[in-house]
């Protein structure tokens, strides 16, 4: 059966998940929320140390990063366009993992369209994690009769990046 005529095998974006990890608190931190919320379009909330770790100044329960999750399908596809653009449309094999999905980086938020470098501000880069999967996987999530995902309904590494070559125009370079 081919995914043409079934829906609940065509795979799909969940969610994306963008991270800026600065390693401290105050002004650098809250300035790197102002990004996240101009570039994602949701508000993000602030990742804490959960190590402590004396040589990078870390202590358990510190403020030292912020996060911002974007569910909606039409930003989704705003923003990694314009993510993967500044990537010049070109993502290396190794980046999906053996689940499918896709994480890269981004050394400066500054390389997105539309965006001017603001001295207050700094430069910032970011993590994006992409999660790929198909229709059917709260099961697995739910909270009442929850069950396992068979294998077969896993989305595979190569059937991930035929979808987001497909769905994005971007070339996967392979190892």
């Amino acid at each position: 059966m081919s995914e043409m005529s079934n829906p609940m095998l065509a795979p799909r974006i969940v969610k994306v998940t963008v991270n800026i990890g600065v390693g401290e608190g105050g002004n650098r931190l809250s300035n790197a929320e102002k990004v996240l919320e101009l570039l994602a379009g949701v508000k993000p909330i602030r990742t804490l140390g959960k190590q402590q770790n004396r040589d990078l100044k870390v202590r358990v329960g510190a403020p030292i990063g912020c996060k911002a999750t974007i569910r909606n399908p039409e930003s989704i596809k705003k923003f990694l366009t314009d993510a993967f653009w500044v990537r010049e449309n070109v993502i290396p094999a190794w980046n999906f993992d053996a689940q499918g999905n896709l994480s890269f980086g981004i050394r400066d938020y500054t390389d997105f369209p539309d965006q001017k470098y603001d001295p207050d501000i700094g430069i910032f880069g970011m993590d994006i994690n992409v999660v790929i999967e198909r229709p059917g996987h709260r099961v697995s999530r739910r909270r009442r009769r929850k069950s396992k995902i068979p294998t077969s309904h896993h989305v595979t590494p190569d059937e991930s990046r035929h979808w987001i070559k497909e769905e994005f125009g971007i070339t996967i370079m392979e190892e």
